[in-house]
């Protein structure tokens, strides 16, 4: 049975956390995945936002993103779940060093967030109709995966999702008809471009201009292709911010990170940005009140 413990008072809003039983992937799949879920105090039926954590999970080396946006979000009237897509299939401790298998790509995500999307309109309290998904770094490539139409989307019952917000993703990869071609040396370096990347929803990129781990060069010209075929996507670049520029932790070099686009495949830089931070608030405060509505 789900167990609702109260939580600090968000200005005039309670926020609660709620314990409940794993979420199926499949109704034919063994797997199932364990899941964080807070709602506002009331009744509702409120809207809702899947939060698809970063590369370090949701474990003892959880970097916090998902509470941090879970907190504002909640302020605003929002319900949101975390699916947790490590710590049944092998890496509680998270991805961010760990190349051992076995391998969770994006898309295996995809369907943590469409389970996560069906559990969430079985709720009385969640509007069916305004639920959307977001995701920082591993969860932003995992929101892409998520929103783009392509084979394994396709047989999903609309409406879908009413929105995306991808932060710092891996856009220099191939989603659904956006291709990216990589060198084959070791270096992988990004060697062209073809197609349009097509959400099925609005979608909003966030990104820091400094960030050596997903570069926000590949997020500029995946949403400038998919403007020009008409799709809503938008981008927004922060000056002098690098990945996980939502985070509370200073600014440092971690030379054990997993980074395709590193020489030698390691290291990244990593740290919050006070001034991005604060964009990002307000950007995705606008956004999903423009498509989910109050």
């Amino acid at each position: 049975m789900a167990r609702s413990l109260a939580a600090p008072a968000f200005g005039a809003l309670a926020l609660f956390l709620v314990v409940a039983p794993p979420v199926p992937v499949r109704a034919d799949d063994a797997l199932a995945v364990p899941f964080t879920l807070t709602k506002p105090a009331g009744d509702g039926p409120f809207p809702a936002v899947v939060i698809l954590h970063d590369c370090s999970g949701l474990g003892p080396r959880s970097s916090g993103g998902p509470w941090r946006w879970a907190t504002r979000l909640g302020e605003e009237g929002y319900v949101t779940l975390w699916p947790d897509s490590f710590s049944t299939r092998g890496h509680p401790a998270g991805v961010c060093a760990d190349a051992s298998p076995p391998r969770i790509p994006p898309a295996a995500r995809a369907k943590d967030a469409y389970a996560a999307l069906d559990y969430l309109r079985t709720l009385p309290f969640v509007d069916a109709r305004r639920i959307a998904v977001m995701g920082g770094s591993h969860g932003g490539s995992s929101t892409l995966a998520t929103i783009v139409a392509d084979d394994a989307n396709a047989g999903r019952e609309a409406p879908g999702f009413a929105a995306a917000i991808a932060l710092y993703p891996s856009c220099g990869f191939s989603y659904g008809a956006w291709s990216v071609e990589r060198a084959a040396n070791e270096r992988h370096k990004i060697v062209g471009y073809a197609g349009v990347f097509k959400p099925l929803a609005p979608l909003l990129i966030l990104i820091g201009e400094r960030d050596d781990w997903t570069p926000a060069a590949p997020c500029e010209r995946l949403a400038a292709a998919a403007q020009q075929a008409g799709y809503p996507v938008e981008t927004v670049v922060y000056p002098g911010a690098h990945h996980s520029f939502d985070s509370r932790a200073p600014v440092r070099f971690l030379p054990e990170r997993i980074n395709s686009n590193a020489p030698g495949g390691r290291g990244a830089t990593t740290g919050g940005n006070d001034e991005a931070w604060a964009n990002a608030i307000v950007r995705v405060r606008a956004f999903f009140e423009r498509h989910l509505g109050r």
